[in-house]
């Protein structure tokens, strides 16, 4: 009796593994579907660096990962990308989420 409560609750738990997998993956599929572009970890290049004082237009461009002359779309699709993977309401930080507004801020009114 108690071989196959072991097994009933070994089961237990490999479904509860496999049921988060499966909501983390959904999760972020609605997010790269919601930004319109495939995520591909291997391509994503982040700016390491220290933020500066007043930033600067060429730091802003690095943090969004964009051309300092790209167009307003453009700039807009960086933003929505970065906010959805570093938004404060799924786990990310609220001063990275606050320097990445304020690099689309500084870009779109040049």
């Amino acid at each position: 009796m108690s071989k196959y409560a072991v097994l009933v609750g070994m089961a237990l738990v490999f479904t509860a593994a496999a049921g988060k997998v499966l909501i983390k993956g959904v999760r972020q599929y609605k997010m790269n579907k919601a930004a319109g572009t495939p995520f591909d970890s291997s391509k994503i290049q982040m700016y390491m660096g220290a933020f500066n004082s007043p930033m600067t237009r060429r730091e802003a461009a690095l943090i969004l990962g964009v051309r300092e002359g790209s167009s307003e779309e453009v700039i807009i699709q960086a933003h929505k990308r970065l906010m959805l993977l570093n938004h404060p309401d799924y786990g990310g930080s609220t001063y990275v989420a606050m320097k990445i507004n304020e690099a689309k801020d500084l870009l779109i009114l040049k």
